[in-house]
């Protein structure tokens, strides 16, 4: 007997299934060893020793391995084709070679790009040894990630209140948006005309012609700068006539895009479908990983972690078949089209994102995919098909007019394409997928009439239209994938993680697909840019990245990479022990001025405090973060809190004189808007003793009223009686957002709105619902919204919803759903790997680590060299 482990259960039931008896196929379920999150975990004063830890879990993996190893010929490492998938290949051989597992097995390491029985076969046929190179790059990837995440992130800390971590790649990424926000703020839109003519042919058919020179100087898109000159030359078209110089058709050809990579299709996912990154690659992994298919399960594409472009032969040769039987002959070109890969040292799996047979259609999968997985199926099907077919054959059509009128000449010129024969865009069509807008005119328009040379062309109306130039716009994750790729930072398998801990950090926030920076991440940027310039440069990390895969070809040592990186980064983090915080804040101020100090409709100084009129404005650090507050301190009391989408001059009248919103009826205190540290609030009275309201997420300050007061202080509001318990059920708004409660149940509403009118039965019929799903924290477990199978440990999975959304639960482990992740779809297999992240090293609900002994404790400070947190959270990729 042969045992084989792989990394998820799914791909063991399957692969199981395609060996049969004399294997036996087992899965690690990722990673079995992490490098914990603590201390002295890399060690760079002795020659960068990593500590690796096994967590409970995997432990009981590895048992079962080594068990199963007793009765075993040999050992096959079948974990994926990439970096990630080697180094848990490494890791198995590492911990099961110190248990003295092995003895005289056979140890054998095979790889295959897709999960079909050829594949897998063919995989057993041609095994091959760990690759050590591809392994060291790992370590030494780990390793930075680690001395980064552990040695910036506390200097964040203390120099920084509320900012969370920094990463290696991370806050390049962050960089990138926060940089395309300073852009934004510091655009100033220009003023330009467009000017064209809606002809006629004497024919009689309608075209239109853009104006594109004047009186012999030829013009750009920004040439004509105001309305007075766009008026004169209104005029002298109008009275102009219009002769065809020329007609010039010409024929191109427009050649398929290569197969998807992993970048390429999380921006086609994400312009086409919809998807965000991780989602695009939740999907993917239950494609690869393989579906039940009429009683056989089978992976339908290919490993989805690539930056290969290249399909292999025989792939080729199906998707031909499949175009000549499914488009007909003519789209089959005479020869294969060959790809080659941009990237400079492409070694991930190396084959692009593809089906695994070509002869299985979208159309034909309808009945055994659900709709996320069949509209990205359907997606890299038609990609990879039109890959290999003809090219689309395109006319396009320019026209060349001269107006002449009142001893003035201008050229006009009209364009138009058609598409003579579809190609490959019968199959797919190519369209913008980066989410970015276009930067100019589109220059072939529909299909133009027949025009003919020397003809006369009668005037129909002139168009003279004002535009304004328009600041770059914000990165889509489509965008910011792309960019990151063009830069050389980051590689495939960790865009998607990247964007997540972006989101997860609070560092940026999508709205409307676009990615916003909160203060807090455009703070930690402007820190880093300032005192830690070197390590968020985008060349840098491109070099460094660029030295990574040199590492995995082979190329370069491992450790001579990290001792250059150690010595100059250490000793730059030594540095800032001398940094005082007013140093911060003075270049955070300049840094960010726009936000800190936005302009003033009144055009004063927005820098003098507004309520002293003598005080300077500053960013001030607390214990939740920053805020803006007067120099006068404790004299004036001036905050404002830092806020990307506040209204400076509504903020500054409320701090220079509160607004008074009329009286309270019943105990005639004074109400007033207010605002403060933490924003605008109202308030009833003066002094310790008054009462105080926040205003509500989405309650603009300039609607606030007399009205609107009165509600948010009166909160809590007590509506009835429960008609079971006679006790009282109220309604108010606290920290998690508006809720109802009764005795000592807490049930979420859904607006604010809710707050103030919901009524005696639907409050009883909420806190039903409530205690249906079961008590919230501290008070027991949620009802479960779905069962799953069994963990391979015994004891059920189930999904349920918790006071702070969605998780999947096995016994006392808890792990929170991505926030894009419906629960009534979640997987076995999704919700084994988010058990196991969480269980895993890094998680925080892992079982205690034993009290180390009194010798150890002694030398530790040997390792603080190496990291000064406790539990930073070093970026992993």
């Amino acid at each position: 007997m042969n045992v084989v482990v792989v990394e998820s259960p799914a791909k063991a039931k399957t692969i199981n299934k395609y060996l049969g008896s004399g294997f036996k196929v087992l899965a690690s379920f990722g990673h079995v060893r992490d490098l914990p999150a603590k201390d002295g975990s890399v060690l760079p004063d002795e020659d960068f020793a990593m500590s690796w830890e096994v967590d409970t879990a995997s432990n009981k993996r590895l048992k079962d391995i080594t068990e199963a190893l007793k009765s075993a010929d040999s050992l096959i490492l079948a974990t994926d084709p990439d970096r990630e998938g080697e180094a848990i290949s490494w890791h198995v051989l590492e911990v099961l070679t110190k248990k003295k597992a092995l003895k005289d097995k056979a140890v054998k390491r095979v790889v295959f790009n897709a999960i079909t029985k050829k594949s897998v076969l063919d995989a057993m046929e041609n095994p091959r040894e760990i690759d050590t190179p591809l392994v060291d790059a790992y370590l030494a990837r780990r390793a930075l990630d680690y001395l980064v995440g552990f040695n910036l992130s506390p200097v964040l800390w203390r120099k920084l209140p509320g900012a969370r971590s920094a990463g290696r790649v991370q806050s390049v990424a962050l960089r990138l948006v926060c940089d395309r926000e300073s852009e934004i703020e510091r655009f100033v839109a220009e003023e330009y005309w467009q000017i064209s003519a809606d002809l006629k042919t004497p024919r009689g058919d309608a075209f239109t012609a853009r104006l594109v020179s004047h009186d012999g100087e030829k013009l750009t898109k920004m040439s004509v700068t105001n309305g007075d000159v766009a008026g004169d030359i209104r005029t002298m078209l109008e009275s102009a006539s219009f002769l065809v110089d020329s007609v010039e058709a010409k024929p191109t050809r427009r050649n398929p895009s290569p197969p998807f990579t992993t970048s390429t299709l999380q921006q086609a996912a994400s312009s086409k479908l919809g998807f965000n990154a991780s989602r695009t690659m939740q999907v993917a992994q239950r494609l690869y990983e393989g579906i039940d298919i009429g009683g056989e399960t089978v992976g339908l594409i290919t490993y989805m972690r690539t930056d290969g472009v290249q399909m292999a032969p025989e792939a080729i040769n199906e998707a031909r078949e499949a175009i000549s039987t499914r488009f007909g002959n003519r789209y089959v070109p005479d020869q294969p089209r060959i790809y080659s890969t941009k990237a400079k040292n492409a070694q991930e799996a190396h084959e692009a994102i593809r089906p695994t047979g070509f002869e299985r259609a979208p159309d034909d999968l309808k009945r055994y995919l659900d709709a996320d997985q069949l509209r990205l199926y359907d997606l890299i099907w038609k990609r990879a098909t039109a890959s290999q077919m003809v090219s689309a054959e395109i006319e396009r059509t320019s026209v060349e007019i001269t107006a002449s009128g009142n001893g003035k000449t201008a050229g006009l010129r009209a364009t138009g394409s058609v598409i003579r024969f579809d190609g490959f865009i019968a199959a797919y069509t190519d369209a913008k997928e980066d989410g970015e807008q276009s930067d100019g005119d589109d220059e072939d328009g529909a299909r133009l009439p027949e025009i003919n040379a020397r003809e006369a062309v009668a005037k129909e109306k002139i168009n003279a239209t004002q535009h304004f130039t328009e600041p770059p716009p914000r990165f889509s994750e489509a965008s910011l994938i792309k960019k990151m790729e063009e830069l050389g930072i980051g590689r495939p398998s960790t865009y998607a993680s990247t964007l997540a801990t972006l989101r997860d950090r609070e560092y940026v926030v999508i709205d409307k697909r676009r990615l916003i920076p909160e203060p807090k991440g455009r703070l930690v940027i402007a820190f880093l840019e300032n005192f830690f310039e070197r390590y968020v440069e985008f060349g840098f990390t491109a070099d460094l990245e660029e030295k990574l895969d040199r590492i995995s070809a082979g190329e370069l040592a491992w450790k001579d990479v990290l001792r250059e990186f150690w010595v100059q980064f250490h000793a730059h983090i030594d540095d800032t022990k001398e940094l005082r915080v007013s140093q911060v804040l003075d270049a955070l101020n300049e840094a960010l001025a726009p936000l800190v100090f936005p302009v003033r409709e009144d055009g004063s100084n927005p820098r003098i405090c507004p309520t002293c009129g003598t005080g300077n404005l500053s960013l001030k650090l607390g214990k939740y973060g920053a805020f803006v507050g007067c120099s006068n301190y404790p004299d004036c009391n001036f905050t404002r809190q830092l806020s990307a989408d506040q209204d400076a001059s509504g903020d500054a009248a409320l701090a220079n004189e509160p607004k008074d919103l009329g009286k309270d009826p019943h105990t005639d205190e004074p109400i007033t808007l207010r605002t403060g540290r933490f924003g605008p609030y109202v308030q009833r009275g003066e002094g310790k003793e008054a009462k105080r309201s926040s205003l509500p997420k989405g309650w603009a300050v300039d609607s606030i009223d007399h009205e609107k007061a009165l509600a948010l202080l009166s909160l809590p509001r007590d509506i009835g009686q429960h008609p079971e318990s006679g006790k009282m059920i109220s309604a108010g708004l606290g920290r998690y957002g508006p809720f109802v409660l009764h005795e000592k149940t807490y049930a979420n509403l859904e607006s604010i709105e809710d707050v103030f009118s919901i009524g005696l039965n639907r409050a009883v019929s909420v806190i039903a619902e409530k205690i249906a799903k079961g008590p919230g924290r501290g008070r027991g477990t949620p009802a479960a919204l779905k069962t799953l199978d069994d963990h391979p440990d015994g004891g059920p999975i189930t999904v349920r919803d918790g006071k702070y959304g969605p998780y999947v639960n096995w016994g006392k482990i808890n792990a929170t759903l991505p926030k894009d992740k419906d629960p009534a779809s979640v997987t076995m297999e999704e919700a084994l790997e988010l058990i196991t992240a969480k269980a895993g090293p890094s998680g925080k609900k892992k079982k205690p680590a034993a009290k180390k002994p009194a010798a150890k404790k002694a030398a530790k400070p040997k390792a603080k060299k190496a990291a000064t947190a406790k539990a930073a959270p070093a970026e992993k990729e």
